[in-house]
């Protein structure tokens, strides 16, 4: 009896720990699918209008590696190398935040939050392009602040 306890629960532990990566696949690799509805800007190209599908590339020593695929997967547009950036909170839903550029350019993809997790990756862009990106922004006017007159003494 107690044998045939322990080879039931041995087959239920091998088959916890044979399915359970099959169970977490989005998670770890954080596919999403997005759908942008004009051109965008990643590192080293400009992607027309579409449905792309990002995911981290599948490697277990560098999770910030970016790939873009299109909708079915079949088309590798860009694999990007981002650094870790950080939310103080938990995003409940995708997260992708955009560079400011100038008139007329199409937005530079910025940072991606997948659902749960603080870690995302920003996207880094080449030397070149984000020196002149820097130089073409604009820069909001900021209310100047006067300095009080000081108080006249009497004598």
């Amino acid at each position: 009896m107690l044998r045939r306890v322990i080879q039931v629960l041995s087959c239920l532990l091998l088959s916890a720990v044979v399915f359970a990566p099959l169970s977490f696949a989005n998670e770890w690799n954080e596919k999403t699918i997005f759908t942008f509805n004009e051109p965008f800007e990643v590192p080293g190209r400009v992607l027309p209008a579409g449905t792309y599908v990002f995911k981290l590339a599948d490697s277990l020593s560098d999770r910030d590696v970016v790939q873009i695929f299109n909708k079915d997967q079949n088309k590798l547009y860009a694999t990007i190398m981002g650094i870790p950036d950080y939310r103080m909170r938990t995003p409940s839903k995708t997260i992708v935040t955009f560079d400011e550029r100038p008139k007329g350019s199409p937005e530079a993809l910025d940072a991606w939050f997948y659902p749960g997790d603080n870690f995302g990756i920003e996207f880094v862009y080449p030397k070149e392009r984000a020196m002149s990106l820097a130089k073409a922004k604009t820069i909001a006017p900021c209310w100047r602040i006067r300095p009080r007159p000081k108080p006249k003494r009497r004598s």
